[in-house]
């Protein structure tokens, strides 16, 4: 039996939350087409105002004005507590370019820093708060931070240009990882938070018509955790979760941002900026289709292969979270109504998930 804190964690959670209008759309004095309640969103169809607005049913949605810390405590803390318990653990933002993903994610500054501080360094203080509060379990903690451009895996904390595409590869008991990727050891949150800046210099960014500074990749960062347990803890057999292995357990956090989903219409991305659009559109395609196929209890399989993204993701996630983020403006209703569809479906895949683990 798992306790009341593994059932609740251990669940797919899907959320939206909708940033406020930028200081452009306000400009061109867009209208808001979306209408939030505390579950559910609305879409109108500026174009046809007299149809039904279009809703969306979700785990929790959260207006403009909603804080970052909200959706942590609310969403992320029993997560991010599985993981210390040894489960692997996934948190995502997805949606459409310049709709607030890494402002989510990432935020500005730490937590000491103030209430824009993003979910990943919120991650970063609870679990080193938790760490050092515990007695008689030692802990190993190593991160590591890699970035899938244009299909190819670079390793953000790598001083190193020899490997510009690092390999994939499944090995036995551990799942598909990036062996060459490098791993650096760190002690408290000061650290990880070094490490997540000294990345984020070395990802690729740019400028397009919907986004001053633009993801041109999807990236992970990786907290990997190793308990040690004491003499006093609880012997290896009675501990009934997690991946126990000689007195050791072992769990694991991936934080990733996203590269949004691009129109080029709309972005006017061009030449080695379109070439990057193509690349994104196709992996976040494949990450839909993966969803399709595990809502689908007719497909026989599931098409992790069909993007380095997928792929990574397809053995490291027993939890996950997905912050959906979207727009308000009425210009961006085709990409806003096609992505809360997309995202509705992951709902079904929460169903799933619970009837494998009651």
């Amino acid at each position: 039996m798992f306790d009341r804190r593994a059932k609740m964690s251990e669940n797919v959670k899907v959320v939206v939350r909708c940033r406020p209008m930028s200081r452009k759309e306000n400009e061109s004095k867009c209208e808001n087409i979306v209408e939030i309640n505390e579950y559910s969103i609305s879409v109108l169809n500026p174009s046809a105002r007299n149809s039904q607005k279009k809703m969306f049913t979700f785990d929790s949605v959260y207006d403009m004005i909603s804080k970052t810390e909200v959706i942590y405590n609310e969403m992320c803390y029993s997560l991010v507590e599985s993981t210390l318990d040894g489960y692997n653990g996934t948190i995502f933002a997805y949606g459409q370019t310049g709709c607030g993903k890494t402002h989510t994610m990432q935020g500005y500054g730490n937590v000491q820093e103030g209430y824009n501080c993003g979910i990943i360094p919120r991650c970063f203080e609870h679990i080193f708060e938790t760490i050092s509060m515990a007695t008689n379990i030692r802990y190993l903690a190593l991160v590591s931070y890699l970035e899938i451009y244009n299909e190819n895996i670079r390793d953000l904390l790598s001083d190193s240009t020899s490997v510009i595409n690092h390999p994939l590869k499944e090995i036995p008991g551990v799942g598909v990882t990036v062996p060459t990727l490098s791993t650096q050891p760190v002690i408290n949150a000061k650290q990880c938070f070094y490490w997540l800046k000294l990345g984020n210099k070395n990802r690729v960014t740019a400028s397009t018509l919907m986004n001053e500074k633009s993801s041109r990749s999807h990236s992970i960062f990786t907290i990997s955790l190793e308990q040690f347990q004491g003499p006093s803890s609880p012997s290896v057999s009675t501990i009934s979760s997690g991946d126990v292995m000689g007195g050791i357990r072992r769990g694991k956090l991936n934080l990733v941002d996203l590269a949004g989903s691009e129109r080029q219409r709309k972005t006017g991305a061009q030449g080695e900026r379109f070439k990057e659009a193509t690349k994104i559109n196709l992996s976040l395609s494949a990450l839909g289709n993966v969803i399709s196929s595990l809502v689908d209890s007719k497909s026989k399989h599931v098409p992790y292969r069909d993007s380095k993204l997928t792929r990574l993701l397809q053995t490291q996630t027993t939890t996950r979270l997905y912050p959906h983020c979207v727009t308000l403006a009425e210009q961006n209703i085709f990409q806003t109504s096609q992505k809360l569809t997309k995202i509705q479906k992951m709902l079904s895949f929460v169903s799933i998930k619970m009837k494998y683990y009651i």
